[in-house]
């Protein structure tokens, strides 16, 4: 486990990944970029090394043989380990990723994805990480001032009176309030909360976001809790705090 801040050090990458090609390849990007990038071919070595290495960010391959990227994330999570992990995937069921999130995932990319991404993915995550503590991702309650998002129940409340969102706008608030302070793409939420599955358009993500907005009742203007980015995206701007 991290014992510093990782962003005052050189940072370590722990890359998984089965195919050797893919892992040499990215390695080298990776460690071009400016990381300290250590590998590991299968999920027990990555367990391995996990303990042995103490990287700040583990890079994990889902789909592998025997021991997969999920299982590791388990295990990791189980012996409270708390180490950033980024799934790499090439599973487009939504399900499936907000399966991975619930088991303490920090993020996910789908394959092939552009490297500039992952990095920006791995510095977003190093931005709002607390040395030793469990991510946001791995909490049971997600707290914001009078907004509690309980992820067992899956229940949203806000001043304790329970909001009535549709199972899209759930999952799209939990992906935003693990992210907070991110600026995410309509076409990153669409990939997160529909997946690859649904023939929807951004536009759908944008009437998902206004249907937490009326229920939240959050001033587009001067939002508590969702920013709209122009052209861009959008930002869950306030505070998020992990709660069990």
């Amino acid at each position: 486990m991290p014992t510093s801040n990782p962003m005052d050090k050189s940072i370590k990458l722990l890359l998984v990944d089965d195919e050797q090609m893919i892992r040499e390849n990215l390695a080298a990007l990776l460690s071009r970029s400016g990381f300290e990038v250590i590998t590991a071919a299968d999920g027990q070595e990555a367990l391995d090394q996990a303990e042995r290495a103490e990287p700040d960010v583990i890079i994990l391959d889902v789909l592998m043989p025997n021991l997969d990227g999920r299982a590791v994330l388990r295990q990791l999570r189980e012996a409270a380990n708390w180490t950033p992990v980024i799934l790499l995937t090439q599973v487009g069921d939504a399900f499936e990723r907000a399966s991975a999130l619930e088991e303490g995932a920090d993020d996910y990319l789908n394959k092939p994805f552009d490297t500039h991404e992952l990095i920006a993915r791995i510095k977003s995550i190093l931005r709002r990480l607390q040395v030793g503590q469990p991510p946001l991702s791995a909490a049971q309650r997600l707290i914001c001032g009078d907004l509690v998002f309980d992820r067992v129940s899956r229940r949203v409340l806000i001043d304790n009176r329970e909001l009535n969102l549709t199972s899209k706008a759930v999952t799209l608030l939990e992906y935003m309030m693990t992210h907070p302070d991110e600026l995410i793409t309509r076409e990153r939420l669409l990939d997160a909360v529909w997946g690859w599955d649904y023939p929807v358009g951004t536009r759908a993500v944008d009437t998902r976001i206004a249907e937490l907005r009326k229920l939240l009742q959050d001033n587009v203007d001067d939002p508590r809790f969702i920013e709209t980015v122009p052209g861009q995206g959008y930002r869950f701007v306030n505070d998020v705090k992990a709660g069990s």
